[in-house]
């Protein structure tokens, strides 16, 4: 019965660093999706405001689901790319996925996407998503996504958001699924090496996800993530200069596409 229970299960991988601002939102959105064979595991990284209380609060609360609700704490700060790590491999289900502790998901994000993969039986898939400011109001276009991505089409088309991922773990090895704790754009890195292996993304064009940006760190995080994304292509997919310089020049068409009104 565990093993049944287990290849049905959902695990859910949130890390949390200093996010008690949007926290409440965020678990709210997991405890009221309408699949609910999920598990939770919360990493937080190292936080000094309260979302480690908060995180308790709500878990006390959710009494029958207590169970399958896991809050690790880092004693020192690691960063996400660990904190994801850590959760990886402490879960139990068959399918992964992931949030941001200041994002959110639709309740039926994880029963449409949970479908989406049985019918097609694919290895990874994400969705479309929705564009909102720090309070959760939606601004913005919504980014649809192509039905599929292979890894040469990945490098150009990188409109995979980590909080639309859905992965299998039956189908992908945990090496592979583990995201590289020494580089800027780590889930992206996670996801090309996935896609090099050979397999292909799935995506279902229904914006299921929101994804939150915050006005302070806006422009700061558009210029780590150009100056990562070239880094990605130069030292970790070894690119030659030329077509890293093509692929950059996708990269950037399709980051401004995704955020004009």
């Amino acid at each position: 019965m565990q093993n049944d229970f287990c290849n049905e299960l959902v695990s859910i991988v949130v890390p949390v660093f200093n996010a008690a601002r949007f926290l409440e939102r965020t678990l709210e959105c997991i405890g009221g999706q309408s699949f609910e064979q999920w598990e939770l595991l919360l990493v937080d990284d190292a936080s000094t405001d309260d979302s480690v209380r908060i995180i308790k609060r709500w878990i006390s609360a959710q009494k029958e689901r207590k169970n399958r609700i896991l809050l690790l704490c880092n004693r020192s700060n690691r960063g996400p790319a660990y904190s994801r790590n850590r959760g990886v491999r402490a879960a139990r289900g068959r399918y992964l996925c992931y949030l941001d502790a200041d994002d959110y998901w639709y309740r039926e994000k994880l029963e449409k996407q949970y479908r989406f993969m049985k019918k097609r039986g694919c290895a990874f898939s994400f969705t479309g998503y929705a564009f909102a400011d720090s309070a959760g109001r939606r601004r913005g276009r919504t980014v649809h996504v192509p039905r599929q991505l292979t890894y040469r089409e990945a490098l150009v088309n990188t409109t995979i958001s980590t909080i639309t991922v859905m992965l299998d773990r039956r189908q992908i090895p945990e090496r592979l699924l583990l995201m590289p704790e020494n580089c800027e754009r780590e889930d992206t890195a996670a996801w090309w090496k996935i896609l090099r292996s050979g397999r292909t993304a799935w995506g279902l064009d229904e914006a299921l996800s929101v994804y939150c940006r915050h006005r302070n760190s806006h422009s700061s995080n558009k210029l780590r993530a150009v100056w990562g994304t070239w880094r990605l292509y130069r030292r970790q997919e070894e690119l030659p200069p030329g077509k890293a310089l093509r692929c950059m020049a996708g990269y950037l068409a399709g980051a401004l596409r995704r955020r004009l009104p």
